[in-house]
């Protein structure tokens, strides 16, 4: 149990939070394992050279994953006052979302399941 007033609790719970501009997409339609693909391919690159990537990459993820990292570098440059050409992508990841469940007839009656996978994407910048 955590000792101390309700509000000197929270206040050091706020001062340990993390200040580096990021962007975050909840309940994407893709699954995890198709989303990290795409993010195993921009980890700890230049935002610049990130979105290059992105742009001529194929996979559908692609798409979420460069509009996040546009979106992350605008919360950079517009909340934190920090230069768009020095920033690089410290952090990517995906956690795994809620899954809808789905039901396909099948042949003499019975019913096979589909599971429509979700996952939410963050991705977090850094300066160089």
């Amino acid at each position: 149990m955590a000792k101390g007033h309700r509000s000197q609790i929270k206040r050091e719970r706020n001062a340990n939070k993390d200040t580096r501009p990021s962007a975050k997409l909840s309940y994407a339609r893709v699954s995890v394992t198709k989303a990290c693909f795409v993010l195993d391919a921009i980890r700890g690159k230049s935002v610049t050279e990130a979105l290059g990537i992105l742009t001529y990459n194929p996979r559908y993820a692609s798409s979420l994953v460069k509009k996040l990292v546009e979106s992350a570098k605008a919360n950079a440059e517009n909340n934190n006052g920090m230069n768009g050409a020095d920033l690089y992508i410290a952090e990517c990841y995906a956690n795994k979302g809620p899954t809808m469940k789905r039901v396909k007839p099948r042949a003499q009656g019975r019913a096979y399941r589909i599971e429509k996978r979700m996952s939410h994407i963050t991705v977090v910048l850094d300066e160089r």
